[in-house]
C-alpha cells in the first residue's frame, strides 16, 4: 500500500500538511511531497479538498513474495547473561495459541554459546523446535551481528510469522531484520490475532498517542513480523514432558560487530523489575505527592507487592521512572493491581488492563478506571488505604 500525489490536481493549499500527524508532508514548488515519515494513516487523503492525494494498493519496495513458500511461526528467544528472558516465554504462550489455530509449527530462535539447557526449557515452554545458533560471539548483543544471523535463518527456512519482544534488544535490531528480508514490521503490539482464511497476522497496537487501537496486516510480503510489549501476554505453563527438536546452526560468516561492549553497569537504586511483580499498588495524580506514595508503599509492603505510578506522578517527581506504568512506561500483568487516585487515561490503561484482578479506589464515581476494574471503591484514598493496611496487619497478627 502507498500514497501518491496527483501533481496535475494538487494546488499546494497545505491542508494535508496541517492534518498529517507525523509531519511527513511538505510543499515543494506548490505541490505536496510525501516524505519518509509517512505512516500510511490516510489523514491526508481525507483532508485534500481537491482529491489530489490517493491511497494505492500497490506494495512499495520489493515484489510480492511467493507466500506459499513460507511456513511456521517463529519467536525470538532473547537471552541475557545466558538466561532466556521472561518475554520469550510470554511469546511462546501466545505463539502456541496462534500456531495451533493456523495448523503450523512453533519454533524459537536462540543465539549464544552453551545454551543447551535453555533450549530444552524453550521446548518445555511450548516450542516444537529450537534453532540454536551456537557461537560465543553471540553471548553479547550487537545489533548488526544479531540482525545478520536472524535474517540468514529467515531466508533459509522461510517462516510465515516472526515475533519478538519490544524490549531494548528487540527494538534495536528487529527493524534491521525486517529491512534485510524486505518485509513489514509492526512495533510495540499489545494484541495479536489471525485471519484464518487469509493466514494473516492481525497486529494491534496503540496509535495517535494511544487514543485509538490500530490493527495492522502485511498481506503481500513474508514473513509477517511484529514486536510485542513485555507483560501483555500470558506465559504458558511449562511441561517437562514435552518433546521437541533442537537444530544447531552456525553463522554463515565470521561475525565481527562494528561495535564493542566495554562494560555492563547495573542501574543503581532501582533494581526492581515492576513488570514481573505479582502485586502492584499504583498511584496517580490523586495521591497528591510523595507522602501519598509513602502511604501506598505501606500498603504494597503489607501485600508483599511493589509500588507503581502513572506518568503524571512520575513527571511530578513523586516516583522514579522505573515505576511508571502505561504506554510510555512499563506494561504489567500482575495477579493483583490496586489503582489509587488514578482516573484511567487510555495511555495508562494500555499498560495494566491485562492484570488478573484490578481494584480501583477513587472518589470520583465516574472515573474511567472503574470501567476496567473488577472491584471498585468510591472513596477518599487517604481514608480507604489506611483502613486496608490496618485490616491486613490485623489479619496477620
Amino acid at each position: 500500500m502507498g500514497i501518491i500525489v496527483k501533481v496535475d490536481l494538487c494546488t499546494g493549499c497545505e491542508s494535508c500538511v496541517n492534518e498529517c500527524p507525523f509531519g511527513a508532508i511538505e510543499i515543494k514548488d506548490d505541490v505536496a511531497v510525501i516524505g519518509d515519515k509517512c505512516n500510511l494513516c490516510g489523514a491526508c487523503v481525507e483532508a485534500c479538498p481537491v482529491y489530489a492525494i490517493e491511497m494505492t494498493e500497490e506494495q512499495a519496495g520489493a515484489p510480492a513474495a511467493d507466500l506459499s513458500a513460507y511456513q511456521g511461526l517463529w519467536i525470538f528467544a532473547e537471552q541475557r547473561v545466558g538466561k532466556v528472558a521472561p518475554v520469550a516465554y510470554e511469546l511462546l504462550g501466545e505463539g502456541r495459541r496462534l500456531a495451533d489455530a493456523l495448523g503450523t509449527e512453533l519454533s524459537a530462535v536462540l543465539m549464544g554459546a552453551g545454551l543447551d539447557a535453555e533450549a530444552k526449557a524453550l521446548i518445555e515452554g511450548g516450542a516444537d523446535r529450537v534453532y540454536l545458533v551456537d557461537d560465543a560471539s553471540l553471548n553479547e548483543f550487537h545489533e548488526d551481528t544479531y540482525a545478520s544471523v536472524l535474517s540468514d535463518l529467515i531466508e533459509e527456512y522461510k517462516p510465515e510469522i516472526v515475533l519478538a519482544g519490544a524490549t531494548s534488544i528487540g527494538r534495536a535490531y528487529i527493524p534491521m531484520v525486517a529491512t534485510k528480508v524486505r518485509t513489514g514490521l509492526t512495533a510495540d503490539c499489545t494484541m495479536l490475532g489471525v485471519d484464518l482464511e487469509k493466514r494473516m497476522l492481525l497486529q494491534t497496537r496503540p496509535a495517535f498517542g494511544g487514543n485509538i487501537m490500530a490493527t495492522i496486516v502485511c498481506p503481500g510480503h513474508r514473513p509477517q513480523m511484529a514486536t510485542i510489549r513485555p507483560g501483555v501476554l500470558k506465559r504458558a505453563a511449562a511441561d517437562p514432558a514435552r518433546k521437541g527438536e533442537v537444530v544447531k546452526s552456525v553463522p554463515r560468516a565470521r561475525l565481527v560487530s562494528k561495535s564493542k561492549l566495554l562494560e555492563v553497569i547495573e542501574e543503581a537504586g532501582h533494581s526492581i523489575n515492576i513488570s514481573e511483580a505479582e502485586v502492584i499498588v499504583a498511584g496517580g495524580r490523586g495521591m497528591g505527592g510523595e507522602k501519598g506514595f509513602a502511604l501506598l508503599k505501606d500498603l504494597a509492603d503489607a501485600l508483599g507487592g511493589v509500588v507503581g505510578a502513572t506518568r503524571a506522578a512520575v513527571d511530578s517527581g513523586w516516583m522514579p521512572y522505573p515505576h511508571q506504568i502505561g504506554q510510555t512506561g512499563r506494561t504489567v500483568s500482575p495477579k493483583l493491581y490496586i489503582a489509587c487516585g488514578i482516573s484511567g487515561a487510555i495511555q495508562h490503561l494500555a499498560g495494566m488492563q491485562s492484570s488478573d484482578v484490578i481494584v480501583a479506589i477513587n472518589k470520583d464515581p465516574n472515573a474511567t478506571i472503574f470501567n476496567v476494574a473488577d472491584y471498585g471503591i468510591v472513596g477518599d484514598v487517604f481514608e480507604v488505604v489506611p483502613a486496608l493496611i490496618k485490616k491486613l496487619r490485623e489479619s496477620r497478627g
